[in-house]
């Protein structure tokens, strides 16, 4: 009998736990800013999660050499100005070859520096 209650107490407060931790979980942001010396580059996520239909369109998958730290990571935290190891991959050629590369192969969206880039 006290098994069975303790049981049912766990699941219980698993449940709890897991539903709770859903409730609260991270949201990706509606509105993107990268900055840039020739501008930033401000872009509509949640367009782009629209047209993409899943994350990993954009985002790829951490590498085993930087694992990611929280769910939704910036692309900056792991390549930045200057690619430092383990990363191989600057942001500027991290972002435009990405980013340019999709508009081209989608044949919409910006393409060239100052469309992108605003000062």
């Amino acid at each position: 009998m006290k098994v069975s209650r303790f049981v049912t107490v766990l699941l219980l407060t698993l449940a709890i736990v897991m539903m709770s931790s859903s409730a609260f979980a991270q949201k990706p942001p509606e509105t993107v800013t990268l900055t840039a010396a020739p501008g930033n580059v401000t872009f509509n996520h949640a367009a782009h999660v629209k047209v993409a239909g899943k994350c990993d369109v954009c985002h790829h998958a951490a590498k085993p050499e930087k694992a990611p730290t929280s769910k939704f990571e910036k692309c900056a935290d792991c390549h930045t100005k200057t690619a430092a190891a383990p990363m191989k991959t600057d942001a500027k050629a991290a972002f435009h070859k990405n980013c340019i590369d999709c508009h081209k192969a989608q044949g919409k969206g910006p393409q060239k520096c100052q469309e992108c880039h605003k000062k």
